[in-house]
């Protein structure tokens, strides 16, 4: 019985520490990361850079972020996360570190798009969150994972004032460098996220679902190739990024030419990242009580209507306010919910690599989401046939959803025989 108390104590400290590093993990990755629409501006009138070629940067990291993360995922299931975490906290900052001394485009776009492309996709959710993910029991998988993705938005609400008050009084490469410290900050962290997983190891023996689940890597993928709602779930994933990088990118300059008070912008971006702690906890919470997929198709129609009542009414300071704290409850509580599903019906043995394949597709839509956006603004002038895109895209994504089969591949297997 004592023994059986200890190891409990140590699985919940083991728990909570994962959950505290993997936080602060994503907290510099993901808040460096929401303060790239505040330099849009600034890189344009005092760099003379077209809006188009930035928009073009800030969307490349997207591609190279989907397309780096399944083989970031696959270096973290095989060798862990340490190692993955320092080499792309370093890249991430060598990457703002040139966008901050760049004087032109191709600098900025090796900096911003490639760099930080890579960088990120090492201290994200594919590495990261599956390595929370293997480590917490499938009762409470869901929550953990929700309280690590809320924990890293505070990352967001503190990184956008931040990047801002900086810019403001010493200028654009101050905080640039200042942003990329914070990463270096972060790089040891991945140092914990390895001893928690060996702990849990230690402690626990894996479970027999997950036993029967643990198919090579090639046979894996094959068959989740084959799997109605992987597909289904890959598809849905594309709209999630195409609509939170159209935002994040151009919501500062489309309030701008809504002559809202200056400042507003970074002031809707951290508010996103505050709601977006309630949110990713708040996902986690009904992901580990409700069918996760069904989750997922509710918060894409709520997201789809909410932006499409906030194109078509009147734009006011109160409606930006109401609208970032709407964005923020549904912004990235998908995360935790679409790696739970995977892990669910896949197992944890290959999660960053299966995770990794459906976020390429995320990525391929954050990717059209930002350099859309710039492209079409350049083109008529305005945002309006983006932000109409963005609303009709949540409503099929959520169509998609809806449909999934999330029974483990196991009973699956069964009941089809």
């Amino acid at each position: 019985m004592s023994s059986l108390s200890t190891t409990t104590h140590t699985n919940r400290a083991t728990t909570w520490a994962l959950i505290g590093a993997a936080a602060l993990i994503l907290s510099a990755a993901m808040g460096v990361r929401q303060t790239f629409g505040l330099f849009i501006g600034p890189f344009s009138f005092d760099r003379g850079l077209p809006v188009t070629l930035i928009a073009f940067a800030i969307a490349l990291h997207n591609l190279v972020w989907g397309f780096a993360q399944p083989f970031a995922g696959a270096a973290a299931d095989r060798y862990g996360a340490a190692p993955v975490v320092a080499m792309g906290a370093a890249t991430f900052a060598a990457g703002l570190a040139l966008a901050a001394a760049a004087t032109s485009g191709w600098m900025l776009v090796l900096g911003l798009g490639l760099l930080v492309g890579i960088g990120i996709s090492c201290t994200s959710f594919g590495v990261v969150l599956a390595t929370v993910g293997r480590v917490a029991s499938p009762q409470t998988r869901s929550v953990a994972m929700g309280l690590a993705s809320a924990g890293g938005s505070l990352g967001q609400v503190l990184m956008v004032p931040f990047a801002q008050q900086v810019r403001v009084h010493a200028g654009v490469a101050a905080s640039l460098y200042a942003l990329a410290f914070v990463l270096l900050l972060a790089a040891p962290l991945g140092i914990v996220l390895d001893r928690a997983s060996r702990r849990s190891k230690a402690s626990a023996p894996v479970s027999a679902s997950d036993e029967t689940r643990a198919m090579p890597l090639r046979e894996t993928l094959a068959y989740a190739s084959r799997h109605r709602g992987y597909r289904l779930l890959t598809l849905g994933f594309f709209t999630c990024g195409f609509q939170l990088a159209f935002i994040a990118t151009h919501l500062p300059g489309y309030l701008m030419l809504c002559h809202m008070p200056v400042g507003l912008g970074a002031t809707a971006l951290a508010l996103i990242g505050f709601f977006n702690m309630i949110g990713s906890w708040g996902c986690g919470w009904l992901g580990g009580r409700l069918r996760q997929h069904h989750v997922l198709a509710w918060l894409y129609l709520i997201r789809g209507g909410a932006i499409a009542l906030f194109v078509l009414l009147p734009t006011t300071s109160v409606s930006v306010v109401v609208f970032a704290a709407v964005m923020g409850l549904t912004w990235l509580g998908t995360v935790p919910l679409t790696n739970g599903l995977i892990a669910k019906v896949f197992g944890t043995r290959h999660l960053g690599t299966l995770f990794g394949v459906v976020f390429l597709s995320h990525q391929l839509g954050s990717f059209l989401g930002a350099w859309l956006g710039g492209y079409v603004f350049d083109t008529t002038g305005s945002y309006s046939l983006i932000w109409g895109a963005t609303a009709v895209a949540g409503l099929v994504a959520a169509l998609l959803h809806f449909p999934i089969d999330d029974r483990p591949v196991g009973e699956a297997a069964l009941a089809a025989a």
